[in-house]
């Protein structure tokens, strides 16, 4: 069970390169109009473009030099005005969406097989009778196997239109036989809420991802059946959420302010101030409100969380988050390329901007947010640095920061022992859900009929597989100290088993039990 020795760093920070890419506050507005000008100097680039396309001596790909030189373009702007290239546009687009048409399975590939981790409930996949540890052979008549399978081309023939018909053929590990499945393709949803459960008789917890399109619908969902069940007070989770729809944003701080408070205010490059303020019948503007952010919780959840810090509704818990402050809109090209332009700055209610500064290019900007690792403001609040001069005052007299991210009202650290800072990332990742399928994946039969505390005793019965993870993990040249963090990394993989076997839920009922932020929230 050995993971490529390139393969865990890269999963591990690949939440960045996805905060980038998600992470910007943008506006859902109508697609911008194409913009023309007469400048000469603004013709330069597609005069140029047309004259190597008709007299270079070479035959040269001007779409890639057209992408490169965009984005040479954007980098002198801000770290989060960006191009999208045509083939990742869709892939954004989609993420957004909350949707895409598919059979609705999660998988993996290895050993260049596609193996089921499982079918996503109720989708066609489960409707059809796929189960979690088959192996896709065959999509009609497209080999899914062999070393030239890769994601690109997994996408292109199990996506497709609604209500058109796929052919699998699977090999099922489980009964050592092969068996051909019509599958009918549908819409999937791409959940943003994770889960709404109650941690405890009274107080409802919340996890967001993203804010995409269908964001505010599922947490409203979510918040009122947690209040049927009695929640008079609510954790809302924003962690490692990087941000997405304003708009979606702004609705959930509604719910939660009454008529008339300021949300969020944006400024743009003319002085012109957009103000929004909550409205009548939030659903839940009386119930005690926590939030909890981290360095990775960044725009949209910035807003969220500034909105119920500047207004005295509730507590913010955990670490200093990211610090972006600024608001995009897209751009659409016509062969499905697209920029996400920065056009604003936005303010929490008290006036204050958290962007962290960025004038000194973007490798100083990510550096930033990696120093945080190295300078202890992941275990002491005390590392925190704030600029005095960027003081600001809540209604209620509280001193609150700008200039870099929202400082909690609480810290809490990291659950890891120090130089061990990843030790959180791995047990959150791909590494692990692999790790935990391929021990299920040995005696399916025999997992599938464990109880949820029968799993909970099995995995943490003895050291058995820890002690096999961290050979797991030593073997792929990740040094990492495990042992220092073993009761940490035994509560999340006996949450991955728990997820695998019984469903989210369970997941995150192990999880939370000892979770540092979730105590401070019910304690506070």
């Amino acid at each position: 069970m050995k993971i490529n020795k390139v393969y865990l760093p890269l999963l591990l920070f690949s939440t960045l390169a996805v905060g980038f890419l998600l992470g910007g506050i943008f506006i859902a507005v109508p697609p911008s109009p194409t913009i023309t000008s007469k400048n000469e100097t603004k013709q330069k680039l597609s005069r140029l473009i047309d004259f190597i396309d008709s007299e270079y001596v070479d035959d040269v790909n001007t779409d890639s030099i057209v992408d490169q030189t965009v984005t040479g373009i954007l980098e002198k702007l801000d770290p989060h005005s960006i191009y999208i290239a045509k083939n990742e546009a869709e892939d954004a687009a989609q993420d957004m969406r909350g949707n895409f048409v598919g059979i609705g399975v999660n998988f993996f590939i290895e050993k260049d097989s596609v193996i089921v981790i499982n079918p996503v409930k109720g989708g066609p996949s489960e409707k059809a009778g796929i189960k979690a540890g088959d192996r896709i052979l065959f999509a009609d008549n497209h080999k899914l196997f062999g070393k030239k399978v890769n994601s690109d081309k997994l996408y292109k023939v199990l996506k497709g239109e609604p209500d058109s018909n796929v052919l699998l053929t699977i090999y099922r590990k489980s009964e050592g036989k092969q068996l051909k499945v019509n599958v009918t393709r549908n819409t999937i949803p791409v959940k943003s809420v994770d889960v709404a459960l109650m941690v405890n008789k009274n107080t409802g917890y919340i996890k967001i991802n993203r804010f995409a399109e269908t964001t505010y619908r599922e947490f409203e969902i979510g918040l009122s059946q947690l209040i049927k069940k009695g929640a008079n007070s609510l954790i809302l989770d924003l962690r490692d959420n990087s941000g997405g729809y304003m708009e979606e944003a702004i609705k959930i701080a509604d719910d939660f302010l009454k008529d008339n408070k300021l949300i969020v205010f944006t400024k743009n490059k003319k002085g012109k101030i957009d103000k929004t303020f909550a409205t009548k019948n939030g659903i839940f503007e009386n119930g005690k409100v926590a939030i909890l952010i981290n360095e990775n919780s960044a725009s949209a959840s910035e807003i969220v969380a500034g909105a119920i810090q500047d207004n005295d509704r509730g507590l913010v818990i955990g670490r200093r988050s990211f610090g972006k402050g600024l608001v995009q809109r897209d751009m659409p090209f016509k062969d499905g390329s697209s920029v996400r332009l920065t056009i604003a700055r936005y303010y929490t209610p008290t006036g204050r901007s958290i962007q962290k500064p960025y004038e000194n290019g973007s490798e100083e900007y990510l550096n930033e947010f990696l120093a945080r690792y190295h300078n202890g403001e992941l275990y002491a609040k005390d590392s925190i640095k704030v600029a005095d001069t960027l003081k600001f005052k809540t209604p209620k007299g509280k001193i609150v920061y700008g200039g870099g991210g929202i400082v909690p009202d609480i810290f809490t650290p990291i659950e890891a022992t120090k130089g061990n800072e990843m030790v959180p990332m791995l047990m959150q990742s791909g590494v692990t859900m692999n790790f935990v399928f391929k021990i299920i994946d040995t005696d399916r039969k025999a997992f599938s009929k464990l109880k949820y505390h029968q799993i909970i005793d099995k995995v943490n019965r003895a050291d058995f597989y820890f002690e096999l993870f961290k050979k797991h993990i030593y073997e792929s040249d990740a040094y990492m100290d495990l042992e220092a963090n073993k009761n940490y990394v035994k509560r999340y993989l006996t949450a991955e088993f728990c997820r695998q076997l019984l469903g989210e839920q369970y997941y995150y009922l192990i999880v939370l039990k000892d979770d540092l932020m979730v105590k401070e929230a019910l304690k506070n």
